[in-house]
């Protein structure tokens, strides 16, 4: 059996890891984290009966406790790290988190020994300098959920690492593809939440309509494969079936291809090395006609998948700081105070502002994203009244 921590539970990723280990006698949901989904967290907590609750605030955790007395429940940032720790050396931690909370609760998994299913980009955005050495002296497994990510682990069975020429990552493009610099500057949210392909949570889907998102994972990809930054590229594939690909230096291509259905990367994730079938995905129907295209990236086009790279290769505090910027850009715009394009204005602005530091600690990190993320919130609030 194995026994999971699940962070971000009532979240996109974790309600799709739930309906994987739903009815599945080889999982244990032994701890989970939410944030303020109460009634999905209630209904979690009924089913999957976990022994440790992470939970927001104060408040959440006295209205889970009058309906659950015997549970153990943290609050905060300690909560999530007893969460991400309350399993044996050995299990799995399943961070699901959005945004760069989820950094500080994997380095403490890592150094109990706990193997780590990712679906949390930030962190090794962020900590990619910190993660790697960590998981390398711990000798535990990284692996990811993400379907660029898992499609580049899956393909790379296929040759060795020194056989790498290069990674490619696709991408949709989102639901403004077709749409031009000046058509940008008056969509609406609701039109910036609609993905044509998948079914996310707001943050993420706002990152894939101005293309952050593959810039955040050109930045993972590098970490979690340690491959070079100029053998790192992106191509836009608005059919969303091949979700990644890896060349070789004979030339050969070798590409992962599925329906989109984030729970086949999960499902992967969780029976690795195995493969198994499961009635939930659906079949490949190749009795149809499929037209699958594959254009390069316009990076006029999407200029912060530009910045992305900037910041990958100047390392340092730089990608917290792409992120952190980010993070608060896309809520300022989830609560309709700026514009989509005015997202792009304050990551580039940030990143053109600040001092690099190398070699950072993990407190400083986690200060520096605090500090943009607050700079940039606290700033907006009194130009704007």
């Amino acid at each position: 059996m194995k026994k999971l921590a699940l962070l971000g539970a009532t979240g996109s990723i974790g309600t799709q890891v739930l309906e994987i280990v739903k009815n599945n006698p080889d999982y244990r949901i032994k701890s989970i984290a939410f944030g303020n989904n109460v009634v999905l967290g209630r209904k979690i907590i009924e089913e999957f009966q976990p022994e440790f609750v992470a939970v927001r605030n104060d408040t959440i955790k006295e209205d889970i406790f009058r309906q659950f007395p015997q549970l153990k429940i943290g609050v905060g940032e300690a909560g999530l790290i007893e969460a991400a720790t309350f399993v044996a050396p050995g299990d799995y931690l399943i961070n699901a988190l959005v945004g760069v909370l989820g950094l500080v609760p994997t380095v403490a998994a890592i150094e109990k020994g706990i193997n780590i299913l990712l679906a949390n980009k930030e962190t090794l955005v962020v900590g990619g300098e910190i993660i790697m050495p960590l998981v390398k002296k711990h000798g535990v497994m990284l692996l990811p959920i993400d379907s660029e990510h898992s499609a580049i682990f899956q393909c790379l069975h296929c040759g060795k690492k020194e056989e790498i020429s290069q990674l490619i990552l696709t991408a949709s493009g989102g639901p403004f593809l077709k749409k031009s610099r000046e058509d940008l500057k008056k969509v609406s949210l609701a039109q910036a939440l609609a993905h044509p392909n998948w079914k996310m949570g707001p943050k993420i889907t706002i990152d894939s309509a101005t293309m952050v998102n593959k810039g955040l994972e050109i930045i993972e990809a590098h970490h979690l494969f340690a491959v070079p930054y100029d053998r790192l590229r992106a191509l836009i594939h608005p059919e969303s079936i091949i979700h990644s690909l890896v060349e070789f230096t004979d030339r050969t291509v070798m590409a992962q291809m599925s329906l989109p259905d984030m729970r086949l990367p999960i499902q992967y994730a969780l029976t690795y090395p195995q493969r198994v079938a499961n009635a939930l995905f659906p079949a490949f129907d190749f009795s149809k006609g499929w037209n699958l295209h594959l254009l390069p990236m316009d990076m006029d086009r999407f200029p912060l998948v530009k910045w992305a790279y900037e910041v990958g290769r100047a390392g340092g505090i730089m990608p917290a700081v792409y992120n952190a910027a980010n993070e608060a850009a896309v809520s300022l715009f989830l609560n309709n105070k700026i514009t989509f394009l005015e997202i792009e204005k304050i990551i580039i602005q940030a990143v053109e502002n600040a001092v690099n530091v190398s070699n950072p600690s993990l407190e400083q990190l986690i200060k520096v994203s605090r500090q943009v993320n607050e700079q940039i919130l606290q700033s907006y609030e009194v130009e704007n009244g």
